[in-house]
């Protein structure tokens, strides 16, 4: 069963498990399995890698998907993320802006330094919460939605996600250490926000204390 934080007439918030696709018609995915379980159409609006996991929502008409994409298109739609890097960063709060180049047969994402066909400019914010063992655990507020943004962003200064063993986070002994916190949007004149957290006793997270 998937964990739900919110459902009504247009909308269902979820929790995302680690390992379950966010989309693909031809597999298990949050999709189909909202869907199972809600007894209603789900329409997806955002993404998290399959490796990822968290708090996520999915309209459950088009009117409203139609809505929540508008609102991403005009940035009013917002997403928290928690994540532990192998290092620790210079600053404690800094804001990342690199140019990204996807390269689809690899399924890859790479810093670049100048703009050309394909090229996308990536924002993002973080604020160091803890260190531990050399690791530290960070808060991103995204700026732009690129593929693996979070991940190659910190891994091209040298602080690669703990067990993203794709963008040089070699300590493999867990899921990549990357968690949607929170999303955050506009509905009958309010803003939602909803959050869930990783689960603390499993490594990297348990060398932390989040709240």
């Amino acid at each position: 069963m998937i964990k739900i934080l919110c459902e009504n007439s247009d909308y269902v918030v979820c929790v995302k498990p680690v390992g379950v696709q966010s989309q693909n018609s031809n597999a298990e995915d949050m999709v189909k399995l909202l869907s199972e379980q809600t007894g209603s159409e789900i329409f997806p609006v955002h993404r998290l890698d399959t490796a990822v996991g968290g708090t996520m929502v999915f309209a459950k008409n088009s009117h409203f998907a139609a809505e929540l994409s508008r609102q991403i298109t005009d940035k009013n739609f917002k997403k928290i993320y928690l994540a532990v890097l192998s290092g620790v960063p210079e600053k404690q709060s800094d804001t990342l802006t690199d140019l990204l180049f996807k390269d689809s047969s690899k399924n890859k994402v790479f810093v670049v330094k100048r703009e050309r066909k394909g090229v996308k400019k990536a924002s993002l914010d973080y604020n160091v919460i803890e260190t531990a063992d050399g690791k530290s655990l960070v808060r991103v507020f995204l700026h732009t939605g690129r593929t693996h943004q979070i991940r190659v962003q910190f891994s091209s200064r040298r602080l690669p996600l703990v067990g993203d063993g794709k963008y040089g986070g070699h300590d493999n002994g867990c899921s990549i250490a990357l968690w949607s916190e929170s999303v955050e949007f506009k509905y009958k004149g309010k803003t939602e926000k909803y959050s869930s957290l990783p689960d603390c006793n499993s490594y990297p997270w348990d060398l932390f204390k989040i709240d």
